[in-house]
């Protein structure tokens, strides 16, 4: 049979195993495996052109059992409610694994933003609030970038919200900019997490990543800080290979990752970077690397090409890169994987702490955001690890028993099950 790969289907399936393991009754098992609300919405946007185009929106409240929803918005052309509800999912375990009082949401638009001008994004990005204003709110459900989505456009809608609401709530989006009641270091946050993750990880298995070779697949913003912060944070490495949509470059005696970030700035995109040869983005994960980051989309390593990953590190920055029977064979063959929902929690970490601050009123130095972003990130690997070396399973597993374990009380101490 064919490998499944809808994502809410796989997440169901990563959900299931981790029920198994902790022997879920029937009841606490089936609520999970479900959103707890769902929202699908038509959005009518007047075009520059003068026509009206119809655009389908969604927003999947997965489980707010441990507090209000939190999750991105992603303008996508091939964004489904599948899709929606699975990172809705991976929301939920993600602010459980790095225990900060969340839920999990997502929402997102079926658009191509990269046809659209700013007057069309913005009554975009003002219609989808209007549908779904009701639902949001700083003590009920935070919106936040994503994919396809920025700074500027949740200040639309922020701006949206207060209108309709009549009332001013810096809290009630996250992603913001500065002037708006956004965090000091939220722009690196995801990839920064990750940082922190790895460096716990090269600690556990003997790897210094100052010597490290890694390559990053998927040269958007997590992928380029990943890349540059690599080398800050580390001392040194070797950034060997990167890609984009466009395609990859490679060099194996290693790229400047600060000039490959303002290269694909003045030119939109990866390939063409000087002193480099072409690589795709299927070559590249197969790089003989200490470690890997993949920092693009969901399903790029399956079985079919599981075997053939030689890194010893798998960084998963972007969500769902890895799929079920991928991780398996990569188990056996003792990649040591940082799943999705932990690699990655930097962001929604940060945007907790944004949260807070625009609850307060009172925001933090840079150096405060970093050192809770640090504290937070290092406290779950290890917890994370810890599970993995007692009940011998893998490090997704592992994440999992322990999320879901604290959903399930948060839940049962509420009456739900």
């Amino acid at each position: 049979m064919p490998e499944e790969l809808n994502p809410f289907k796989i997440a169901q399936a990563q959900l299931d195993e981790a029920a198994e393991l902790l022997g879920l009754d029937e009841a606490t098992h089936e609520i999970l495996r479900w959103p707890r609300r769902e929202f699908r919405f038509t959005i009518p946007v007047r075009m520059d052109n003068g026509k009206v185009k119809i655009f389908h929106g969604y927003r999947v409240q997965y489980n707010d059992a441990r507090g209000p929803g939190k999750g991105g918005l992603r303008w996508h052309p091939d964004e489904t409610i599948d899709t929606v509800r699975a990172l809705a999912a991976w929301m939920t375990w993600k602010t459980a694994v790095v225990d900060i009082p969340l839920g999990g949401s997502k929402g997102g638009v079926t658009c191509n933003p990269e046809e659209m001008s700013d007057g069309e994004k913005e009554r975009l990005a003002r219609g989808w609030m209007r549908q779904i204003y009701f639902r949001l709110g700083q003590y009920k459900d935070v919106p936040a970038p994503d994919v396809f989505t920025t700074s500027q456009i949740m200040s639309w809608m922020l701006d949206e919200y207060e209108v309709l609401s009549n009332d001013h709530q810096p809290a009630v989006i996250t992603g913001k900019p500065v002037e708006l009641g956004g965090s000091l270091g939220r722009s690196d946050a995801t990839a920064r997490g990750g940082m922190y993750t790895v460096r716990e990880a090269c600690k556990k298995l003997g790897i210094d990543p100052a010597q490290a070779k890694y390559a990053v697949q998927g040269f958007g913003n997590v992928g380029s800080f990943a890349a540059t912060l690599h080398k800050e944070l580390f001392g040194g490495g070797k950034l060997i290979a990167a890609s984009d949509v466009y395609g990859g470059v490679y060099n194996p005696d290693g790229i400047d990752p600060h000039a490959l970030a303002k290269h694909v700035k003045e030119t939109g995109k990866v390939p063409g970077f000087p002193g480099t040869e072409p690589i795709s983005n299927e070559d590249l994960l197969e790089l003989d690397v200490d470690i890997l980051y993949p920092a693009a989309i969901e399903n790029v390593i399956t079985e079919k090409n599981a075997d053939n990953i030689k890194c010893k590190i798998l960084c998963e920055l972007a969500n769902g890169p890895t799929t079920p029977a991928a991780d398996k064979i990569l188990y056996k063959k003792g990649v040591h994987i940082i799943p999705d929902f932990l690699a990655n929690a930097g962001g929604v970490t940060v945007s907790y702490f944004e949260q807070v601050q625009g609850i307060y009123q009172y925001w933090w130095p840079i150096e405060k955001v970093h050192e809770e972003l640090d504290a937070k990130m290092t406290r779950a690997y290890q917890a994370v690890y810890d599970v993995h070396k007692e009940k011998n399973v893998d490090m997704r597993v592992a994440a999992y028993l322990i999320a879901v374990q604290r959903v399930v009380d948060a839940m049962k101490l509420r009456g739900w099950v």
